[in-house]
């Protein structure tokens, strides 16, 4: 896996210097998925960036995303003609944009796709995520035919939950890529 063949993709307002996102961006030479508003995120404008950047890789992209970006690997994944080009997901504290109270700030996003993901993917989520609630975070593995990681109370998974560099997150998409390499995709166990 290249480094520069796996993608970040930030949520809502961008991952800050302090977001393990950021540090392994800045240790391990991953590219983040720049986005035109990460303010006001139009998912059409996302999905087209994540679409340019999985063109520009060399061999097969790696996802990392964190909480919207995992809304918008679901979207990208069941639009694009190019998810062959995708090798895994690692899917950490998915924002839930059907909620009523994120509706009008993020409208473009509602509903969330449901269908399986063509490649193999790992979803992990908190009990105590102020954006997710940890039933609704099964329910997008389920549909999304990834894996489930319960990473216990680590709130939305990010800087504030003083994860640092966050071996463990780490550690998952060591698991997870190799796993995608020797083809044998979700379904291993």
């Amino acid at each position: 896996m290249k480094p520069s063949d796996v993608l970040l993709l930030p949520g809502w307002q961008n991952s800050g210097p302090a977001h393990w996102q950021s540090r392994w961006e800045t240790a391990r030479g991953y590219q983040r998925v720049q986005q035109h508003d990460w303010a006001r995120p139009l998912r059409g404008d996302w999905l087209m960036q994540l679409e340019e950047a999985v063109l520009r890789c060399e061999g097969p992209a790696v996802l990392v995303a964190h909480s919207l970006g995992c809304i918008q690997v679901a979207a990208w994944a069941a639009h694009t003609k190019n998810a062959q080009r995708v090798q895994a997901a690692l899917l950490v504290a998915p924002g839930d944009v059907e909620r009523e109270e994120m509706r009008n700030l993020l409208p473009s996003w509602a509903p969330i796709v449901r269908q399986t993901l063509p490649f193999s993917s790992l979803l992990v989520a908190s009990r105590n995520d102020p954006y997710c609630r940890f039933e609704r975070a099964s329910e997008f593995a389920k549909a999304w035919g990834a894996a489930l990681v319960d990473l216990g109370e680590a709130g939305h998974i990010n800087a504030d939950a003083g994860l640092g560099d966050w071996p463990q997150g780490l550690g998952l998409l060591q698991q997870l890529a190799p796993l995608a390499v020797l083809g044998l995709g979700k379904h291993a166990e």
